[in-house]
């Protein structure tokens, strides 16, 4: 008996091991991903019969759909369209399944993945760890497997995984880590975007080496606001624990500071540049929250900028950090494949005009990136050759307020 129970322990164990295993590395995400999700811009709107235009419902993905495709998103590479909170009816069905709200979403959400995938984009999804989402909507607690199951049948590509209404950190984190295998279980290939360090961090330090083993982004600080004060708390925050988060970022999960809200109210235009430029040097999924059907030309030249996002895609996949910072300034700079480095300089007063910073080149890449010569060309916020420097060079940009300067060093 004891040598029975001892083998069924072992291939429980085994078992686990396998799944842990699978769940390891999904072969996605290999780069940050990139598309356009409805949070931040639309919230929980769900009255459709009063904010027909604003609404969380089939209509409001199939026409941003229909422009990500007809106005070049897709081609620059966003290929993910995503709901957020909000799009479930209120109970699941008899069977236990989740389902979409039957007035907003009238197809189901097997009709809209089946739109979105006919315009060659992907569909993401939103769930919630706990007992409820957000929102107050059904969650996927007790319903791990179910859920990813109900969520392949559909076709779905992406799904983001909340972390609202866990009554214990150990509930919050098995609950990440059973929606993972069951999501490797479907056979279907789902990216899963994860919150699991921004709730664990109040109470405990997070294991980023467990959590990329599960997740393939996961979100660290508070949601992103349309403004400035929210756009610097991000790269404070970021600068602050870089020890910490720069290294476990890569092909296969990365670190999320949230979504570009570039195109919406809040962001100045050197504001706007600012956010592209970090998003990119901080290898950021890209995930835009804004009207596809009402953007400005600038916003729109911004974020499908080829450069940049080449940036933010290189497949190096090492994640930026800062060098220096003064009261004025700061330096940050991501290693790129082929020896190359992405550099920006970002001028954080808020009052007075345009700022000089001069830098030595000694600085970047330890001292390596430009030894023993570079080409520099500045890529935002307008592209221009800077021209040829020596290792010993330095260099002098200046920078508006609030604004940054995203250059691209390449070795000689």
């Amino acid at each position: 008996m004891a040598a029975a129970r001892w083998m069924l322990r072992w291939v429980a164990a085994a078992v686990a091991a396998v799944a842990a295993a699978l769940a390891l590395d999904n072969g996605l995400a290999r780069t940050p991903p990139m598309g356009w999700l409805h949070w931040e811009r639309f919230l929980c709107a769900t009255d459709c019969a009063a904010e027909p235009r604003r609404c969380v419902s089939e209509q409001l993905f199939v026409e941003m759909a229909d422009r990500m495709v007809a106005e070049g998103w897709r081609d620059a590479g966003y290929e993910f369209i995503c709901i957020d909170d909000c799009w479930m009816a209120p109970t699941r069905d008899k069977q236990g399944r989740l389902q979409a709200d039957p007035k907003r979403f009238p197809g189901g959400i097997r009709k809209l993945a089946d739109y979105v995938h006919s315009k060659g984009l992907k569909l993401g999804i939103y769930s919630d760890v706990g007992t409820k989402t957000c929102a107050g909507f059904p969650g996927s607690y007790n319903h791990y497997d179910l859920d990813a199951q109900t969520f392949a049948s559909w076709g779905v590509d992406l799904l983001k995984f909340d972390g609202c209404n866990s009554e214990s950190l150990d509930l919050l984190a098995e609950g990440y880590r059973r929606m993972s295998v069951a999501l490797n279980r479907t056979g279907r290939s789902i990216v899963y975007s994860c919150e699991w360090p921004f709730y664990l961090r109040p109470v405990q330090q997070p294991n980023y080496t467990e959590i990329k083993q599960y997740c393939n982004h996961w979100r660290n600080f508070y949601d992103v606001y349309d403004s400035w004060s929210s756009i610097k708390s991000i790269l404070d925050w970021t600068a602050l624990h870089q020890d910490t988060i720069v290294k476990i970022a890569g092909p296969g999960g990365w670190n999320d500071p949230d979504m570009l809200v570039i195109g919406n109210f809040g962001l100045s235009w050197d504001q706007s540049v600012t956010q592209m430029a970090m998003w990119a040097i901080m290898a950021a999924p890209l995930f835009m929250s804004n009207d596809l059907r009402h953007i400005s030309p600038e916003a729109k030249w911004l974020l499908q900028n080829k450069e940049v996002i080449a940036i933010n895609q290189d497949p190096l996949g090492k994640q930026g950090y800062q060098l220096f910072k003064d009261k004025n300034f700061q330096l940050w700079e991501r290693p790129l494949s082929d020896r190359a480095y992405a550099v920006a300089v970002l001028n954080q007063q808020e009052i007075g005009g345009p700022q000089k910073f001069t830098f030595s080149l000694t600085f970047l890449g330890n001292g390596l990136a430009c030894n023993p010569a570079c080409s520099i060309k500045q890529v935002l916020p307008a592209s221009r050759d800077c021209g040829v420097y020596s290792w010993m060079s330095s260099l002098s940009l200046e920078v508006n307020p609030t604004g940054t300067v995203l250059l691209k060093v390449l070795p000689l």
